[in-house]
């Protein structure tokens, strides 16, 4: 049983990797068209590039959407909580599959690592803007999933002291 609850979790997390990877570097085109105009020529060449689009600098759109944007509510929840949300399930589901990763400060790092290289590939090919607060936000996430990861470790082994007690 142990074998096919882990078969099934890491197909799981393998189908989540492609919904969230599609999500975010695949959210204004299809895979098919940016293939299609890739010019490996030109892709590095960032000499008509408007670094202005790209944010560098930390809570400055966090700041923005909460207290400044003049924009509907639902764009602001919409990029604040779903930069959160999208990585829950990777700090809930990595230190499940992967026992190395039972730690918070790997859980981090293994965010961060994910994250910076969907915001690397976005700065990289131009598709979508390379924003340090969805590092940020990211991160936030996957802490946020590997909580009730570490609570239910911690009630699993309480229950599992108090029962080799009895």
């Amino acid at each position: 049983m142990r074998i096919f609850a882990k078969i099934v979790i890491s197909l799981l997390f393998c189908f989540y990797l492609f919904v969230l990877t599609y999500r975010i570097l695949f959210k204004y085109l299809p895979p098919t068209i940016l293939i299609s105009n890739l010019h490996f020529t030109e892709m590095f060449d960032y000499t008509g590039i408007n670094w202005q689009d790209h944010n560098f600098i930390p809570f400055k759109t966090i700041i923005y959407y909460l207290f400044l944007a003049d924009i509907n509510l639902d764009i602001r929840v919409t990029n604040l909580a779903g930069n959160i949300i999208g990585f829950v399930p990777f700090g809930f589901m990595l230190p499940i599959l992967i026992k190395r990763f039972n730690n918070l400060t790997v859980i981090i790092i293994a965010t961060f690592t994910l994250s910076l290289t969907y915001e690397l590939f976005q700065l990289l090919f131009r598709y979508g803007t390379f924003d340090i607060d969805d590092l940020i936000l990211n991160i936030l996430g996957g802490v946020l999933g590997y909580i009730p990861f570490r609570i239910i470790i911690n009630l699993k082994k309480k229950y599992l002291t108090k029962s080799a007690s009895l």
